[in-house]
């Protein structure tokens, strides 16, 4: 694909929009003293922000870029991670939003140590924080990269990665949590009227005609289930895999429980989650629509992580377009940003404050302020390699199906079953690691031919069987040990008084009728 040149007034708006966003960090940076600050904002998140920084931090890791690239290659089936979010989040905030915020701990693994022991978080941690470095944040400068390299002729991917981890490095270093979260709702604002502007346009394109759009793909574009031997998403892995999958990463993921951890009060973070939850049924219209109308008006792209960026320079007159730009800039900064602000809130919390808990307050802030600058550079450097994968999509969920199973289950069926303690987490999480490494080597040397969502499956189900065996073999830890962190009757409960209207679990059953409505109408 040729080179596609920004006008100046499209450079000047994608400056403003920068000039914002170190004014928000500035501004948070000023009341960021401490580890707490830095990390979970003083716990002083409502719901508005949370919901508007959960949605911006996930869009940019496997939408816009990613989800329209796959949609423009092989349909609209590829949305099924997004409308997957809305049930996964009821879950989320009706059992584990009050354990986590009741336990008031800093990071996710401490849950777990709070629930098995300092082994089992630290296992935990030092995972999250791969995944979080090589999987999401080098994923999302990799997707930076393509766009800037596109705009700005010359540029290289290495180069353009280290300009992206540099600008958010930056802010997040100085702002911490807080910065991030209200750049976010920036970024979330700027990311949907950008994507609604694209999409109408990118309507516009066949006449606003929907029977144009079915007259001119293949049938199953416009399908979300798709057969059983269908090597993109078979519909047996929507329903295994991806749950696996979404799971992991809306209620154990740091970079995305973080702010939810910042919230002042356990309502707020659950309408914080409701409200990301419905966001995500519209990244059908606004963001995955219009990569498979682009291949009625825009055909024979030779990659698919090449549509978004030429829907921009395609469709949209000067000025404009760099607004638009700025959305593809947000979305893709809100998720580094994030990233790189939990992974250092992990080596900081997990790591160093255990071993060091002599550090002041400023000090350990001091401590986490280096480590993002170095993940910032480390994950940069990776994020080259990703050009040698299929495409960005297929990069993030492959390695997080390999990964992630294991962890689901401790998680999963530590809140249900209290009888399992320590040794049963840490055998199952090695366990099903070692399974995860035999099954990644087999599908290297072609003898295990699956589709990563039912490898997911797969190691999930062997995961669970080594979770229940060892349960039974292995110490159980005392109820009063556990008391806070397994699921008892009436953790449901509303924890705000107001009008009926108001009441979270309303909202959850809403939620779920709307996301039954999206499924079943493109079944």
């Amino acid at each position: 694909m040729q080179d596609i040149a920004l006008t100046n007034s499209d450079l000047l708006i994608v400056a403003g929009y920068f000039v914002i966003v170190f004014y928000i960090g500035y501004r948070m940076a000023r009341r960021t003293h401490n580890a707490e600050d830095l990390f979970l904002a003083g716990r002083r998140l409502t719901w508005l922000p949370i919901g508007l920084s959960l949605f911006a931090s996930n869009i940019s890791s496997t939408t816009l870029i990613g989800l329209a690239g796959a949609a423009y290659t092989w349909g609209i089936a590829v949305v099924n991670y997004e409308w997957m979010a809305a049930p996964i989040l009821v879950f989320f905030a009706l059992f584990l939003v009050p354990l986590y915020l009741n336990a008031r701990i800093g990071t996710v693994p401490e849950f777990l140590e709070r629930r098995f022991d300092r082994r089992v978080r630290r296992y935990f941690s030092l995972l999250t924080i791969f995944a979080n470095i090589v999987v999401d944040t080098a994923g999302t400068l990799f997707a930076g990269a393509i766009v800037l390299t596109v705009f700005l002729p010359g540029l290289d991917i290495v180069s353009a990665a280290l300009i992206l981890a540099g600008i958010a490095g930056v802010y997040t270093a100085a702002g911490g949590l807080a910065a991030v979260v209200y750049t976010d709702v920036l970024q979330a604002v700027i990311l949907l009227i950008g994507s609604a502007i694209v999409a109408v346009l990118a309507f516009a394109q066949l006449d606003y005609s929907w029977s144009t759009l079915v007259s001119n793909i293949p049938q199953n574009h416009l399908t979300l289930m798709l057969p059983l031997d269908d090597a993109n998403l078979p519909w047996l892995g929507t329903l295994v895999g991806v749950p696996i999958l979404g799971f992991y990463f809306w209620c154990t993921n740091q970079f995305i429980v973080q702010r939810v951890l910042g919230a002042c009060s356990i309502a707020d973070a659950r309408w914080g989650a409701l409200l990301a939850g419905l966001l995500k049924l519209s990244v059908l219209f606004l963001m995955v629509l219009p990569g498979v109308m682009a291949t009625v008006f825009l055909p024979g792209l030779e990659q698919g992580d090449q549509v978004y960026p030429t829907l921009i320079a395609t469709l949209l007159p000067p000025g404009l377009a760099g607004l638009v730009m700025a959305a593809l800039v947000a979305a893709l900064m809100s998720s580094i940003d994030s990233t790189l602000n939990s992974a250092a809130a992990l080596v900081t919390l997990d790591f160093v404050k255990p071993l060091r808990p002599e550090f002041t307050p400023s000090q350990t802030a001091w401590v986490g302020r280096s480590v993002i600058a170095l993940f910032m550079v480390l994950s940069a450097l990776v994020a080259p390699l990703i050009g040698n994968f299929e495409g960005l999509f297929h990069y993030l969920q492959t390695a997080l199906a390999f990964l992630v199973p294991p962890v689901v289950v401790i998680f999963l069926f530590g809140l249900f079953y209290p009888t399992a303690g320590a040794g049963c987490a840490l055998t199952t999480l090695v366990g099903g690691h070692i399974v995860s490494g035999l099954c990644f080597a087999a599908t290297l040397s072609g003898w295990l031919n699956l589709h990563f969502t039912l490898i997911a499956g797969l190691i999930f189900a062997v995961s669970t069987v080594l979770f229940l065996v060892a349960g039974q073999l292995t110490k159980a830890p005392s109820p009063e040990r556990i008391a806070g962190v397994i699921y008892r009757p009436g953790i449901i409960a509303r924890t705000s008084p107001g009008p009926w209207w108001s009441d979270y679990r309303i909202h959850s059953v809403l939620l779920m009728l709307l996301t039954l409505w999206l499924v079943v109408a493109f079944w």
